[in-house]
This record gives C-alpha cells, structure tokens and sequence, in this order.
C-alpha cells in the first residue's frame, strides 16, 4: 500500500492565517489506481494569491469560481508533477504534468486534474508555472481581452513586481509599446527592478507615503486610460481619482484585503461621474483561447519582448514548510513568480 504526506487545511481562516490554519498529515493510505487515474509525485507548487480565497471560512460555494477547499481537505495547488503510475489513456508513467494537484509528496488524482504536459525552457523546468503558465495568461488575458491596451494608451499596473504584474508590464511596454507604462510596488528595490528590468517608464512605492503625489508626477498631466489592479484596497481607492473619463479598470486581483483588511473605496463615485468601466476577470476563461495565448508568448519570448531571466524566484521547502514559503505572497517577499521546489 502506498502512502501520502500532506498538508491539510485543518482550520480555515477568517482573516489572517495561524499557527493551527494548516496541519501536516502523515502516512496517509492511497487508494489502488482506478481507470482514468495516475499517481504522481509533487516536485513543484505554483504559490498563488487566489489560494487564500479558496480556503476562507465559511465561503459561499454558489459564489465561488472554483469548489471551496473545506476542513479536513487537502489543501488545493497548481504544480508539475512527474507520473509513477498510471491506468490513464492519456498520461503514461515518467511523464511530467502540470495540473490542480495538492500540498502533498505523492497522491492519486484523476486525469482530468492535469491541464497539460510540462513545458520546459533553458534552465527553466518550471516555465509551465510562470513565463509560459497561468500567471502569464492573465496577465495576457487582462491586457489584451478585458483592458484592450493600445499604443495611445496610458497604463497603470499595480503589483508591478509580481507575477502577473511582471508579464503584464512587458506586455503593455515591449509588445504593444502603450504611450506609458507605470507600475505600483513595494519598496525602492522592487519599483527600480520594474523600471530597469522590466522596461516601464516609471514605477511607484506605494509604501513611500505618497502615492497619489507621485501617480500624478508619473502620469505627467494625463490621466490613466488602463488601470490593471492586482491589489484592491488603498491602491484602487486612488486610482478611481486618476483613471480618465470613459477609462477602463481590470480587476485581477486583490491582495491587501485576502486576509480580511477593510478597504477604503470612499471614491467610488468617480466610477459613475467619470464613467469608468470595470470588469473583473478569471483566468479560467481564458481555456477556449490557452493555446493560442501560449504560443504568442512563446514567440515574444523568443523574439525578446518578454525577459525570463530573473522571472522566477524557487525556493526549496520540504513539505512541512510548503505553507510558510506561501505566505511569503501576502508579506510581499516575492519578485516574479513564486515557486517552491519540493526537497526530502
């Protein structure tokens, strides 16, 4: 009989994560493969914002765009994986696949679980997860389908340091070349890697005390046109006051208030005075179009328009740990996409 270690969601939390959220499991008996299923072992988890909504107390399933994780389940993770076994058509053992898995070092799931084969590039087994994954799908998703960046337009970014925000300042700056890229992040050696890496115009530390003085320094007498909000709270509230008449805001995510902060939207009024659209956006809408958004960028890549250098940021965890490397997204230690190699 084989048997599983994994972390369980063993307290779900109402606002910030403690000490009693997760608990490790061990030895946890697996059932024999029924037709359809593989058993894979974890050698990467993608570390992802939206993890905490999927894990919040009493949350509404009707509500929700994915099947709340409850107590006692497995917590849910994005990963690449590698096949031991298999009684699937579609995945034979030693393939590598990446899909919805768990915090786990070995399980059984069913094929459907698996998006798609691992995609590597040089000196980047993990590209699946980041340059070539979900992350740079939503970003493509929010510049190209919900916000419709165009080369007259000018562009605010917030977690411009992050990995969506990262892929989608290049893709506003270096593939469509918008008239201005801004981005909004963290402390001056994030904002300084977003301009002199990334390639925006100017970027802004929202933790400097001054972010409206400074958006309206970098927007240089204009307003915004496309607003691409990764963090909600604070940052949106001051954005309502900056986006132009008849501008658009895309709404990925929502950072600063996962772990249950009391945003401040006093200005929200500008969205009916200035007529501002807003449109939320998941990027499981995005599947009728995946490959499509795959292959493009994989061509800006090649062609140089999106940097894979310093795009990951791999930390090695064993098990136990895999939590805690999580949380580091929400204490803002990340630049670019945040992946946890799983070690013995």
């Amino acid at each position: 009989m084989t048997t599983s270690n994994a972390i369980i969601l063993a307290n779900p939390p109402v606002t910030t994560i403690q000490p009693d959220t997760f608990k490790l499991e061990s030895g946890r008996e697996l059932a024999a493969l029924a037709d359809g299923e593989i058993l894979i072992r974890m050698e990467y988890f993608s570390n992802d914002p939206a993890q905490r909504g999927w894990i919040q107390a009493n949350s509404d399933a009707a509500r929700a765009y994915v099947k709340p994780v409850r107590q006692g389940d497995i917590v849910r993770a994005m990963g690449i994986a590698v096949v031991l076994d298999s009684k699937s058509t579609k995945w034979k053992t030693g393939d590598k696949v990446v899909g919805m898995f768990g915090w786990f070092d070995v399980g059984v799931v069913n094929e459907a679980a698996v998006t798609s084969a691992a995609i590597e590039l040089p000196g980047m087994p993990t590209a699946t997860l980041s340059v070539l994954g979900m992350v740079s799908v939503t970003a493509y998703q929010g510049i190209f389908e919900i916000l419709k960046v165009e080369k007259e337009h000018v562009v605010v970014i917030s977690g411009a340091a992050g990995a969506v925000g990262s892929l989608a300042i290049q893709l506003a700056k270096h593939v469509i070349g918008a008239k201005r890229v801004i981005g909004i992040a963290g402390g001056p050696e994030k904002c300084a890697w977003v301009v002199n890496h990334l390639g925006a115009d100017a970027c802004i530390d929202y933790k400097a005390g001054n972010l409206e003085a400074d958006l309206k320094e970098a927007l240089k007498g204009d307003f915004c046109d496309r607003y691409f909000d990764n963090v909600g709270g604070d940052v949106l509230n001051t954005m309502f006051r900056n986006v132009t008449r008849h501008g658009k805001i895309g709404v990925c995510g929502a950072i600063s208030v996962y772990n249950g902060a009391k945003a401040d939207l006093s200005s929200f009024t500008q969205v009916i005075s200035n007529r501002i659209q807003i449109e939320g956006f998941i990027v499981l809408d995005m599947v009728p179009k995946w490959a499509q958004a795959v292959q493009d960028l994989a061509k800006w890549i090649q062609e140089g328009k999106i940097k894979t250098d310093e795009a990951e940021q791999v930390v090695d965890a064993q098990l136990k740990d895999v939590p805690e490397v999580w949380q580091r997204l929400f204490r803002g230690e990340n630049r670019g996409k945040l992946i946890t190699k799983l070690v013995e």
